[in-house]
């Protein structure tokens, strides 16, 4: 199984690519080469940091080429900002639009006594029908980064709570992302990563 990882300089692309390739994964990465988008199988796209960084996707042509995978019917998966993209887009950078897969807006944790950005392990409420997080039992834990999150929805598949209810996933057809890092989640993530090698 050949999957592309998009780098937009803004990812955790070294422990994403370790994860693929021990599930058996031939990865390859991208920042620009179209080409590598066009022959996908399947794309990742893995994000850290701040959602103005995905302005580079649209400066490369990253964006309409994405766009024209998926509508090919390629497996698509977000990781953390990679998911946020996923959305018309986010308060953290009101200028800088998203795919609009999804045509919600991603926003910042409301104000609370707890502590901003949410990271460490948080459980998951599954909702079931997902291909994504198949075999994943309610209540299991996976690792979180992030200060922006997007809201619970139709498309979403799993839910975490932090100060609020927000999406943790979320799968539209061949469409997928994840608030947390599945990289970094153990078994947990390794099970998540593989479903989505599989799914069809």
């Amino acid at each position: 199984m050949r999957v592309t990882v998009i780098d937009y300089k803004a990812g955790n692309l070294t422990s994403v690519l370790k994860a693929l390739r021990h599930l058996g994964a031939e990865a390859v990465v991208t920042d620009g080469d179209l080409t590598l988008v066009e022959a996908a199988e399947r794309i990742v796209l893995p994000g850290v940091g701040h959602f103005a960084a995905t302005e580079r996707l649209d400066a490369t042509g990253l964006t309409p080429a994405i766009r024209a995978a998926i509508a090919r019917g390629v497996p698509f998966l977000g990781i953390c900002v990679g998911m946020q993209w996923l959305y018309a887009g986010s308060s953290e950078a009101p200028l800088q639009p998203g795919l609009a897969h999804f045509a919600e807006q991603c926003t910042r944790f409301s104000e609370s006594n707890e502590k901003v950005p949410h990271v460490g392990w948080n459980s998951l409420e599954v909702r079931k029908g997902t291909r994504l997080l198949a075999g994943v039992e309610l209540g299991e834990y996976v690792y979180f980064t992030h200060s922006y999150k997007a809201p619970v929805t139709a498309d979403t598949v799993a839910v975490t709570h932090y100060i609020e209810p927000f999406a943790a996933a979320v799968e539209r057809g061949n469409v997928m992302g994840v608030q947390f890092h599945p990289e970094k989640s153990g078994a947990t993530g390794l099970k998540i990563l593989r479903n989505f090698l599989e799914v069809r």
